[in-house]
C-alpha cells in the first residue's frame, strides 16, 4: 500500500529539490569567479604567450608533448603528453626571463617548459628531472639546421688575443 503524499511532505520535498539545484548552479559560478582572478595574465605574459609555439611537438626518446592554447583563459596553456612510460598534463602560464628564452610554468605541480630557438623542454623542478628533452617545433627545426650551417661565434674566441 502506497502512502498519499500530503501537501506538507509535497511542500517538503519541493523545496529539498530546489535547494539542491541553487546549489549546483551557484557552486560553478563560484569556482568559476575564483578562477578567473587567477587567469588575470600581464601584457608581459601575454606577449610572450603569442611566441609560444602550439602542436604537437616530437621530442627525443619518443615522448610527444602537446602544447593547446586554453580557450577559457587568455594566456594560458595546456602541456600535455606521454613517454617513457608516463602521462604528464599541466596548465601553465608565460613568466618572464631575462635571458629571452619562453618559459612557461605551472607552479603548483612544479613544472617548466623551456623553449629556446633551437629546441624546447619540459623539466620537472620538484624531482629535479626532465619530462622531455629535444622537442622541436618545425621553426625550431629549421632554426637548428640554420645553426649547424652557420654556427654562432665561440662564446670563448681565443683569436685576437696575442697568441
Amino acid at each position: 500500500m502506497e502512502t498519499p503524499l500530503t501537501p506538507r511532505t509535497l511542500c517538503a520535498l519541493l523545496c529539498a529539490l530546489s535547494l539542491t539545484h541553487a546549489g549546483a548552479q551557484t557552486k560553478p559560478a563560484a569556482k568559476r569567479a575564483a578562477v578567473s582572478k587567477e587567469e588575470i595574465v600581464s601584457p608581459e605574459s601575454m606577449d610572450i604567450a603569442q611566441r609560444v609555439h602550439v602542436g604537437k611537438l616530437p621530442c627525443e626518446l619518443g615522448t610527444t608533448v602537446h602544447v593547446a592554447h586554453d580557450t577559457a583563459a587568455p594566456g594560458y596553456f595546456h602541456v600535455n603528453g606521454q613517454g617513457q612510460g608516463r602521462g604528464f598534463r599541466y596548465r601553465m602560464k608565460p613568466v618572464t626571463t631575462t635571458t629571452g628564452a619562453i618559459r612557461l610554468e605551472d607552479a603548483k605541480a612544479g613544472a617548466v617548459w623551456l623553449q629556446l630557438a633551437n629546441k624546447s623542454m619540459l623539466m620537472d623542478q620538484k624531482n629535479g628531472r626532465r619530462l622531455a628533452d629535444e622537442c622541436a617545433h618545425p621553426e625550431q627545426v629549421a632554426f637548428a639546421q640554420e645553426m649547424i650551417k652557420n654556427p654562432p661565434p665561440s662564446l670563448i674566441d681565443t683569436t685576437g688575443m696575442g697568441r
